[in-house]
């Protein structure tokens, strides 16, 4: 790590945008700190890398997420960048009642970064410095047909970043919101209802690969400490 390094935890990092960060920052001599279910892809990551290391993190556990952040402390002694990118995306209709994946959604997109605010934040206030990243969504600005739900989800995620923002900046955090377009991902893989799925293979024609998102986070992150990027849209042209 150089003397601008800065350690970055990364959650959903095993493939996507995750990924795609986590290549960005350890390309810009960032120490990267990856956080998933799969684990395998995961190490696989880290050995493409070089560097980084991995863990298991399910970001709707409380205790796993505090593990997650402790291991960051443990290892390095400080936590300078959150990325709260792990998210799910099983759009259906309202009317299917498919209320497990509403649940779901409400979990990992906006609890799961709740989650990672409670075990970051103390060892950020405590330095007078970090940075919040949270990945919400073009579905952040804009509602469409069998999203509801996860628009919801993510223009909480909008309203929470703003009021973070106003909060922490004072204290030396920075919070900056990244909503993308359409991008290369299995967000779309978690679609069960056939109607849902019918309507995302033509709204996903044109895609963003995942590495334009990644190098917009790596953006925000190296911007001098008196300069906060607020929020980003990044989709398709």
């Amino acid at each position: 790590m150089n003397t601008t390094s800065k350690v970055v935890l990364v959650t959903g990092a095993s493939s996507g945008i995750g990924a795609a960060t986590a290549r960005a920052l350890a390309a810009a001599g960032h120490h990267v700190v990856l956080g998933a279910r799969r684990t395998d892809l995961l190490d696989a990551l880290t050995a493409e890398l070089g560097s980084g290391t991995a863990h298991a993190l399910d970001v709707t556990s409380k205790a796993g997420f505090q593990s997650f952040a402790d291991a960051a402390l443990a290892e390095h002694g400080r936590i300078d960048v959150l990325v709260n990118n792990a998210g799910v995306m099983p759009l259906s209709p309202m009317a299917e009642l498919r209320t497990d994946e509403w649940d779901r959604m409400v979990d990992v997109n906006l609890k799961g970064v709740l989650n990672g605010l409670g075990a970051v934040l103390p060892a950020m206030l405590a330095a007078n410095s970090g940075h919040l990243v949270n990945i919400a969504s073009i579905g952040a600005y804009e509602v469409v047909p069998t999203a509801a739900v996860y628009s919801a989800t993510k223009f909480a995620l909008r309203a929470l970043s703003d009021g973070l923002r106003q909060e922490l900046s004072p204290k030396g955090v920075r919070v900056t919101t990244v909503s993308p377009g359409v991008v290369e991902s299995e967000l779309a893989d978690t679609i069960t209802s056939p109607e849902a799925a019918e309507m995302m293979r033509t709204y996903r024609e044109v895609a963003l690969p995942a590495s334009a998102i990644g190098e917009a986070i790596a953006y925000a992150i190296d911007q001098p400490a008196n300069v906060a990027v607020a929020e980003m849209i990044v989709r398709p042209s």
